[in-house]
């Protein structure tokens, strides 16, 4: 029976890379081997490709509110203790913090290294000011006054995770002081918690499909002509992530638990690679919670804590890109930034990613945060807008893998992780 359940397990994450390389040359020879026409362009592109890789997002993004709200509701009842859940909360938001603070840093010193805007041929590039105006950022007040909501049952409807996250440990930590008195309702969430995992690895049985689709309409419609006028920006932030992933997470992984980083990127890539495919770090959390207890063998008390927190808060991606845009920016605009303006940067960056949500491409929302701080031309989002999609699916997979590590870490320090089921997992 253990060998079955194994070979499922490998077929799926098989299944999702193949599905991930052949999305990329569908999409590719869709781009350019099949003319443009009704054929191509409505019926399959944006007919069947958008369509399926749209209807899974959206059963993943179904999941999300019931499964993390039971799940943190859950989480925080059996951590019981409120000293022991103030302490894991402190040190993951100290963790995250400090990585998206690193974050900004790496991109930043990257994007002086590079160059990315000396030399650009503005005229090659077609701005879309229009989108840019329609787009608002929260203001910092804002953002933490959103975190307490006046209406719960409004923030459940509407999926504002970082509201739900307050209100389902607030549950539960008094389901844990009531104990017995409250067993009827605390049942009720643990086998909910049970119906809603069942109801993911339902799910996770149709992302091949999802990938392939989501993929092949990506590569379909950019191609690669879009990347050509900003191939140097597109390395400055790429460069800037794998720095961030390789680097500085697999680094702390290493100090904090003497995990081996290499088994880590092993066993956790699928969820890298479904992150890339889906471009939302919401949409990742079931499948992040379980490969963590599966083959981290990381106690789900603290990941159904510290994933949702993290996908809420941690955009340590999105805080590069960040980073190099306003280098970018300014170097194309021949604007002059002082040291102040970077220092500037990193905390307005470090702040606005507490507030983003983890859907894609909202990072080009909070990058106009960014750009107003230090006086840039907000127009000059228009320049990335083009190419941001492929970079909007590197830096989720970015984003997911700090939560991750981030878990890996705070349950190591928790002993609250099983080292036998990290090393022998396949």
């Amino acid at each position: 029976m253990g060998k079955t359940e194994k070979a499922k397990k490998i077929g799926l994450t098989t299944k999702i890379f193949i599905a991930l390389i052949a999305g990329a040359i569908f999409g590719i020879i869709l781009c350019y081997l099949v003319p443009s026409g009704h054929v191509r362009d409505d019926i399959i592109v944006e007919g069947i490709l958008y369509v399926i890789g749209q209807g899974f997002i959206r059963l993943m993004k179904m999941l999300v509110v019931p499964l993390v709200f039971c799940s943190l509701v859950c989480g925080s009842m059996a951590i019981g203790d409120t000293k022991k859940l103030g302490t894991v909360g402190v040190r993951t938001l100290i963790f995250y913090l400090f990585t998206t603070a690193l974050a900004i840093t790496v991109a930043l010193t990257v994007g002086n290294i590079i160059d990315p805007g000396i030399g650009l041929d503005m005229s090659a590039i077609k701005t879309n000011a229009a989108d840019v105006a329609q787009m608002e950022a929260t203001s910092l007040t804002d953002t933490l006054l959103n975190i307490i909501q006046d209406n719960p049952v409004n923030s459940l409807a509407s999926g504002s995770m970082l509201q739900i996250i307050v209100f389902a440990l607030i549950i539960g930590v008094i389901l844990a002081k009531l104990g017995d008195r409250a067993e009827t309702v605390s049942n009720f969430f643990g086998q909910f918690n049970d119906i809603m995992m069942e109801m993911t690895m339902m799910v996770m049985s149709l992302a091949p499909v999802g990938v392939f689709c989501l993929i092949s309409r990506t590569f379909a419609n950019i191609g690669f002509s879009a990347f050509l006028p900003l191939g140097k920006y597109m390395i400055g932030v790429l460069l800037a992530l794998a720095l961030q992933c390789l680097v500085v997470y697999l680094g702390l992984l290493k100090v904090f638990t003497g995990l081996n980083p290499i088994k880590f990127i092993k066993n956790f890539f699928p969820v890298m690679a479904f992150a890339f495919s889906t471009a939302t770090s919401n949409a990742t959390i079931p499948l992040s919670i379980d490969t963590l207890a599966k083959k981290m063998g990381v106690s789900k008390k603290i990941s159904s804590f510290t994933i949702p927190l993290g996908a809420t808060i941690n955009m340590d991606g999105t805080a590069i890109m960040q980073g190099v845009a306003v280098v970018f920016a300014a170097q194309a605009f021949g604007i002059h930034l002082t040291m102040t303006d970077y220092i500037t940067v990193i905390g307005t960056a470090t702040l606005a990613s507490i507030g983003t949500a983890g859907v894609p491409s909202v990072g080009l929302v909070t990058l106009t945060m960014v750009f107003n701080s230090v006086g840039l031309p907000v127009e000059a989002i228009g320049l990335i807008m083009g190419i941001d999609r492929i970079l909007d699916m590197t830096r989720t997979a970015v984003n997911i893998t700090g939560d991750a590590v981030c878990t890996t870490i705070v349950a190591h320090q928790n002993k609250a992780i099983d080292r036998s089921i990290f090393e022998n997992a396949q």
